[in-house]
């Protein structure tokens, strides 16, 4: 467009100070401001570390008090989740039934100015769950604003083979996850926004035929230079050290990395970082000792994010076994830091990854992933020599694609072509995206 375009960016979950989807509702949303006017509407539990980032309220965004709705049934879903950190899917069911107050508040707020033309459009960034419909698309397609829609992702089914990961994590209800479609709502969501971005192959698969030319494939983490400033530099002599990072929960797997990795452990030939606490933190600990593995194996503990790349630009080699990832951030902090990957081709990380930057192992049984994780870690403990090649082209692959910068121009395609400013439909990225496979 010729003058900048005007957005009311919408992200219930928005905060510098957290990190996950209110960190990319927060990074998306100033990334913004480099191509757009940018009003940000969040809720109001962000407001104060808005404020403290230098937004002006009223004048930058607003945060709108759903309190009263959301904080009781937020209260209802940490009960019936059963556990901290359990049951996202329990949890994304009662953030359906509170949502869409936020939006009716919205509206309440906003609905005059969008009537009267304020904005050219409405980009809903957060919530990121593709379950959760939105209100505001209707009544944006009725005032005459394009509503757009995502990144939206969520919902990677579990592997069979790890049936009892999903038992531990108590997600009882993602057996019936799919009913979602049929919520009301859904089909009119879909039906009025005037571009929907999808987040991972998965999502786009889940997004009805009769839509698919307003789909985007667009991942939705991004990189921050400014907070991923270090390059690794692993030493060049000396064992081959890999770094996990992540919760100590079954589904990503560090137990499965220790066994791999325990006859290199055990025989000097591998070191090992691990960073992250959760519940299976203690067993893992008491595998380490039952083995003696105290002067290879380093247990972290919690880190405080800034603090993580102190350990991972140690490295040599992110180690991350996990089966289910929906966007697989940690793997693309690693590629902004230089730092090749070892994962299980599956979901958001393997759509990250490319043969280029790092290595993959078929997903399958437990003892497949062991199988293939010892082969390949044996490989790069006798021959150090790809891993900084590898780490090299991902850095270069974030500098090109996934920088918060470069989504905000990505996104300005997006905009230009609902608001009419271009006629061919944008591809944001190159077919080698979301292929990943193992490298030879």
């Amino acid at each position: 467009m010729e003058q900048r375009p005007r957005i009311l960016v919408i992200a219930e979950a928005a905060n510098p100070e957290w990190v996950s989807v209110p960190l990319i509702g927060w990074s998306v949303s100033q990334a913004l401001r480099e191509v757009a006017d940018v009003h940000l509407v969040t809720q109001i539990r962000n407001r104060d570390a808005i404020l403290r980032a230098g937004l002006v309220e009223g004048q930058d965004f607003t945060a709108i008090d759903s309190e009263a709705l959301a904080r009781p049934l937020w209260a209802l879903g940490e009960k019936l989740r059963m556990g901290q950190g359990k049951g996202w899917t329990t949890l994304q069911l009662i953030n359906a039934l509170s949502y869409p107050h936020f939006e009716r508040l919205i509206w309440k707020a906003f609905g005059d100015d969008l009537k009267a033309g304020s904005y050219d459009l409405v980009h809903r960034v957060t919530p990121l769950s593709p379950t959760i419909s939105s209100p505001l698309a209707k009544k944006c397609a009725r005032a005459g604003v394009p509503f757009v829609l995502g990144p939206l992702n969520g919902g990677v089914p579990w592997p069979k083979a790890f049936d009892a990961a999903r038992r531990q994590e108590r997600e009882w209800l993602s057996y019936l996850r799919s009913a979602y479609k049929s919520l009301p709502g859904r089909g009119a969501t879909l039906k009025h926004a005037a571009a929907i971005i999808a987040g991972s192959r998965h999502t786009a698969s889940e997004i009805p035929d009769t839509v698919a030319e307003k789909i985007f494939y667009l991942p939705e983490n991004g990189i921050d230079p400014n907070r991923f400033s270090q390059v690794a530099t692993p030493s060049a002599d000396g064992p081959l050290r890999g770094v996990f990072i992540g919760r100590m929960v079954p589904y990503k797997g560090p137990d499965m990395l220790l066994e791999a990795a325990l006859p290199l452990l055990k025989s000097g030939k591998m070191a090992l970082d691990l960073v992250g606490d959760g519940p299976m933190l203690e067993d893992l600990k008491a595998f380490a000792d039952q083995h003696d593995l105290a002067n290879s194996v380093t247990f972290h503990g919690w880190m405080a994010h800034g603090q993580v790349q102190r350990v991972a630009c140690q490295a040599d080699l992110l180690t991350f076994p996990s089966i289910r990832e929906f966007g697989g951030g940690v793997v693309l902090e690693a590629m902004a830091l230089g730092l090749p990957s070892l994962i299980v081709d599956y979901a958001g990380p393997a759509e990250l990854l490319t043969p280029a930057c790092g290595w993959t192992v078929p997903l399958g049984s437990r003892e497949d992933i062991v199988h293939g994780f010892r082969t390949r870690l044996s490989e790069l403990a006798r021959d150090k020599t790809p891993l900084k090649t590898a780490g090299m082209a991902g850095k270069a692959r974030v500098e090109a694609h996934f920088t918060w910068a470069r989504k905000a121009a990505q996104l300005s395609q997006i905009y230009d072509w609902v608001l009419g400013q271009r006629q061919a439909k944008p591809v944001l990225l190159d077919e080698e995206v979301g292929d990943a496979h193992a490298a030879e």
